[in-house]
């Protein structure tokens, strides 16, 4: 593996950094507290080719590398992570899964329509009483003949009220478990879709998190993406590439958070000197450096391996696991560095530390990627493809 960025990985690095400087940080703090929307910023992101980078230009992608996309997320992140949870899901979970999966009709549908940002897409997998365990779909479409009829309902949806174009996966047959799922491409604007209150969060409030409910609804046969019963497969392979997409997230957050606590231990003084001076406060920030480099080598292997074409499953589970707990930690020493300061909101770092835990949590929560990666230890699966 090369340590050195490329020419075109450092533009797009630039890139995103001086965007979310320049664009995203003003406001930022402002539209965590009333939960509003980034409409605007949505909007120039499609322009930037921000939501659909590793989409293949022929649709109207940015047709680039995964670990361009890992960069800017990361970038992206340090600033404003529920601007940077909006990217991920359009890009990861559903160009990303429309693109490999879809049969071409379907990506000369729906692609073209999610590369400039004037729509965006959801991904429908989690339940009220499915989330990690995707095989418990109550979700359901029954074949009609010439369509199938669309019930259930969809919880924790990002993107949920804003996406015009839905991923839904639901049971077709019970009895054969989850050889009886399947993903169907639903259009929101559909008779018996209902998009619920949009959800009060604790971080990434900006964010468009919704539940959905289906009532009925009546989807094309040509709207199954796959094979019947390949839905099950549909979504644990979208979940991998989309795992490297939070765990750039979550590297963001606690990379955003690092820095902030930097520029206030040199800034800030205590006794005649520095608080970054005291020992107490400088082991702090070298444990941070150490833990986010750490974080950082895992997440950029495992988009390495995913541009490589070699298996990185597992690679995406590691590195989501360590990017959102060293996230989740330092955010936490980030907060402790900043005193009282870092308990209000101007500082930022109490709203990346808000941020922070929801990277332990969707898109599998830290105890299922430990369950991925043991798998793969006791299978003797584990070995580099070096």
């Amino acid at each position: 593996m090369i340590f050195k960025l490329e020419e075109e990985h450092i533009a797009v690095k630039e890139a995103a950094r001086e965007f979310a400087l320049s664009r995203l940080k003003e406001g930022v703090i402002e539209r965590d507290t009333s939960m509003s929307y980034p409409t605007e910023f949505v909007k120039e992101m499609g322009e930037m080719g921000f939501l659909s980078m590793m989409t293949d230009s022929a649709y109207g992608g940015s047709g680039m590398d995964t670990l361009s996309y890992v960069l800017a997320m990361e970038e992206i992140s340090k600033i404003d992570a529920s601007c940077s949870v909006i990217m991920s899901v359009n890009n990861s979970l559903v160009l990303w899964g429309l693109e490999e999966y879809g049969s071409e009709e379907q990506k000369q549908k729906y692609i073209p329509r999610l590369t400039t940002g004037n729509e965006i897409g959801c991904f429908c997998l989690s339940e009220p009483e499915a989330g990690s365990d995707a095989t418990s779909q109550r979700t359901t479409a029954i074949d009609m003949g010439d369509h199938y009829l669309l019930n259930g309902v969809k919880n924790w949806i990002t993107n949920g009220g804003k996406a015009t174009i839905q991923l839904v996966v639901a049971h077709t047959d019970k009895e054969k478990g989850h050889k009886g799922i399947n993903v169907f491409i639903v259009e929101r604007d559909w008779e018996g879709v209902t998009i619920g209150p949009k959800e009060d969060k604790m971080g990434i409030r900006s964010s468009d998190t919704h539940s959905i409910s289906y009532s009925d609804v009546k989807v094309p046969k040509e709207n199954r993406i796959g094979a019947d019963g390949f839905g099950f497969k549909f979504a644990m392979k979208t979940l991998e590439g989309g795992r490297i997409g939070i765990a750039a997230q979550a590297l963001g957050i606690a990379a955003g958070a690092y820095e902030l606590a930097v520029s206030y231990a040199n800034q800030r003084e205590a006794f005649g000197i520095s608080i970054g001076n005291h020992q107490a406060i400088a082991f702090k920030l070298a444990d941070m450096a150490l833990d986010i480099e750490a974080a950082r080598m895992i997440v950029y292997r495992a988009a390495y391996l995913k541009d490589s074409g070699l298996d990185y499953g597992y690679a995406s589970a590691m590195a989501k696991l360590i990017a959102s707990e060293a996230a989740m930690k330092h955010t936490v020493e980030a907060v402790q560095i900043h005193g009282g300061n870092g308990y209000v909101k101007e500082y930022h770092v109490e709203r990346l530390m808000r941020d922070a835990k929801i990277t332990q949590i969707y898109e599998g929560t830290s105890e299922i990627q430990r369950i991925i990666i043991s798998r793969n230890v006791l299978t003797g699966k584990l070995e580099l493809p070096y």
